[in-house]
């Protein structure tokens, strides 16, 4: 999961909610990774100003939110890659998905998106992978 469809999936309750819900359930055939960068990415974006009603909405601290978010990753370290996108962040979702042998990226982003595969790994919006997860039952 990229940092936005992360972020979307703990602060409100559309479908990436739902794919973070359905792979907790499955913790034990679904598992879903992260890297030390994507997750320090992920406690910046949590404490800038606009997020605050969210959070409180929700009754949680960035802190307590990141923190809930890292015990439910798996936990790699990335190889460098060369730039494959246009923002560096994306690449490092690449490269976490590299290190995991993941078979899906989760991406809201139209750069990863447009990518469909690569080097065998689908790219996937967050109703297309609860959609293959839900057609794998």
């Amino acid at each position: 999961m990229d940092t936005n469809v992360a972020l979307s999936a703990l602060l409100w309750r559309g479908v990436p909610h739902q794919l973070l819900s359905v792979i907790r359930d499955r913790a034990e055939t679904i598992h879903l990774f992260s890297s030390q960068v994507m997750l320090a990415e992920l406690a910046e974006v949590l404490v800038r100003p606009h997020l605050a009603k969210p959070l409180a909405a929700i009754g949680c601290s960035p802190v307590q939110v990141a923190t809930d978010y890292a015990a439910a990753v798996d936990v790699v370290a990335p190889s460098f890659i060369p730039q494959v996108v246009r923002d560096p962040d994306d690449d490092q979702v690449i490269a976490c998905a590299l290190a995991a042998r993941a078979d899906v990226i989760v991406s809201g982003d139209d750069d990863l998106l447009s990518l469909k595969t690569y080097e065998g790994i689908a790219v996937l919006t967050p109703h297309q992978a609860l959609e293959c997860i839900e057609a794998a039952d």
